[in-house]
């Protein structure tokens, strides 16, 4: 393992000076060159649409350290295991001259994503109306972001929520189709025969969703599964 003394083993941070270094020039190359590298290999790999920026930070003009040959100059990424928000690209020189450096970068990732168009309360149903795709950087959404619109319609908010807001998965429930006293139908069927009965639902439910039903004839209390409005099928 190499080991280095002083600055060289610190991240490298912002500083005000911007004279003229070969060294930073040679740095923030190197950085920027591996990062879209990666960053056009994680695209293929994720199938994903979207452009990118990579701004590496503004490296410390005081650093001294004799620049490295161009082809003994190594880069890994070291965080994250993505190559998308804040980043932190590990160079190293295996020449004679010998020396490693941790150099910060921020990655932005521009994706359409579902935005809502206007506030919306609590409770309610998403139609077409209520959202829009625009860009955004999903480097700063921790992947809680939706970019379909098939995987929002029909569905309620969990919660009230402003203008222009990202819709996330987490803020998303499936629509109530059966309501506590609700009138349903009880069907049970094997491979040779079919019921059907009348029933109350004794709670909420969403589409699939496990409910208590009451049989209406016999008074019976039994759990079935929410198959449809107003339908609710139990296993026989």
């Amino acid at each position: 393992m190499r080991f280095l003394t002083g600055c060289a083993l610190l991240p490298l941070f912002f500083c005000a000076a911007v004279s003229a270094n070969p060294l930073i020039d040679q740095l923030i190359g190197a950085t920027t060159v591996f990062l879209e590298q990666e960053v056009e290999s994680h695209l293929q790999r994720s199938a994903r649409d979207a452009r990118y920026e990579v701004k590496v930070n503004r490296l410390d003009n005081r650093l001294r350290l004799p620049l490295c040959p161009e082809d003994a100059l190594n880069a890994e990424l070291e965080s994250p295991a993505e190559p998308v928000g804040r980043v932190t690209v590990r160079l190293s020189c295996d020449s004679e001259v010998r020396w490693r450096l941790f150099v910060p970068a921020q990655v932005s990732l521009y994706q359409q994503v579902l935005v809502t168009t206007r506030p919306l309360s609590r409770h309610s149903v998403i139609t077409a109306q209520d959202v829009s795709m625009l860009e955004r950087d999903v480097g700063l959404l921790n992947n809680a972001y939706l970019t379909d619109l098939n995987q929002v319609t029909g569905l309620r908010l969990r919660r009230q929520v402003a203008a222009d807001t990202v819709l996330a998965p987490n803020q998303l429930e499936q629509q109530e189709v059966v309501k506590r006293g609700d009138k349903v139908v009880i069907s049970a069927a094997n491979t040779q025969v079919s019921v059907r009965m009348p029933g109350e639902a004794l709670e909420n439910g969403n589409l699939g969703s496990q409910v208590r039903v009451r049989n209406t004839r016999s008074g019976r209390v039994i759990k079935g599964r929410v198959t449809g409005p107003g339908q609710v099928e139990v296993a026989m």
